[in-house]
């Protein structure tokens, strides 16, 4: 090998490890992207991946903005993905019988989360938000999540839709308009929140139907995703969710506490393997949001290594 040969060799290596590890310092926020994009864990990191892969085999030494470019590049690598999956017909939100299907939680325990989960779940992305999300059209929540959560320009984000930009703008306006109809905006005292679900717990536990409305927003939503092989349900106003205290308490009694998407929530235990984890939406102190995954699949793959950070015990 010439020397010139072996410069030319080095040098490019060296261009791809400089690249790499620039590609690395917006992995977080990608991927973060990528999540309020899809809902799930899994893809948002393939996604992301594909970002790599493309970027890998582009030009982007004239790219001033890194960062907005790779921002842009998952944006359409999500909305490729939400296309295929509506033309498929996979994993609708509702089906005829009611059935809903969760987004993918983040998990942790109370003593604190990574950077990199620490993003996924910034801004008080709370399940409750990412459910709304996947009710709009794939067009909608790429405008909606690059602009209104990102604050991405309309003009940067109109060609990844092949629109121009004040249509763009339109879609992000409408999306806006169903999200604040729909997506309750959680209490930011993370205090009062754990309050307000050891009481629910309690009340659980307890059998005490009074205790459980009065806890209950009028028009709380509680939604139950038992995966393929389980029922799940939706059910609406404190009345009739109250009235599945049986349920709640056979999850609370082997409850520990955790964060879902940096929220109070529980996350119940049977012979030390994940039962069910419970969901949180509180405002201004009662409960306007409940959602419980009890699918074992998914259940499965939470790291109780990482999360439990305490023993199953009385929460009250």
């Amino acid at each position: 090998m010439s020397s010139d040969d072996h410069e030319a060799r080095t040098g490019h290596v060296s261009e791809q490890e400089t690249l790499a590890r620039r590609f690395e310092e917006h992995h977080p926020h990608l991927r973060a992207v990528a999540y309020r994009m899809l809902g799930s864990l899994s893809e948002s990191e393939d996604a992301v991946q594909e970002a790599w892969l493309r970027l890998s085999r582009s030009d982007v030494s004239a790219v001033e903005n890194l960062g907005g470019w790779l921002t842009t590049v998952v944006g359409r690598v999500c909305l490729d993905m939400l296309r295929s999956r509506t033309s498929r017909r996979e994993d609708p939100l509702y089906d005829q019988d009611g059935f809903v299907r969760l987004p993918d939680p983040v998990v942790t325990g109370l003593s604190g989360v990574d950077p990199e989960r620490e993003m996924l779940v910034a801004d008080s992305v709370g399940i409750a938000l990412l459910v709304v999300l996947e009710t709009l059209s794939p067009a909608e929540r790429l405008a909606f999540v690059l602009h209104d959560l990102f604050a991405v320009p309309f003009d940067e984000i109109a060609p990844v839709l092949g629109r121009t930009a004040a249509s763009t703008r339109q879609l992000a306006s409408r999306a806006r308009r169903r999200v604040e109809g729909a997506a309750p905006t959680p209490d930011l005292d993370l205090a009062r929140t754990r309050e307000v679900v050891d009481a629910f717990l309690t009340a659980a536990r307890g059998g005490d139907l009074d205790a459980l409305v009065d806890l209950l927003d009028p028009d709380v939503v509680a939604r139950s995703d038992g995966g393929a092989l389980r029922p799940s349900s939706v059910r609406r106003g404190a009345t009739d969710v109250a009235s599945n205290a049986i349920t709640f308490a056979r999850f609370a009694a082997a409850a520990v506490p955790v964060l879902v998407n940096g929220i109070p929530g529980a996350l119940a235990l049977a012979e030390g393997k994940p039962l069910s984890l419970m969901a949180f939406t509180v405002r201004s102190g009662k409960i306007v949001a409940l959602d419980i995954l009890t699918d074992p699949e998914r259940l499965s793959r939470i790291d109780l290594g990482t999360t439990l950070d305490t023993r199953p015990q009385d929460l009250a």
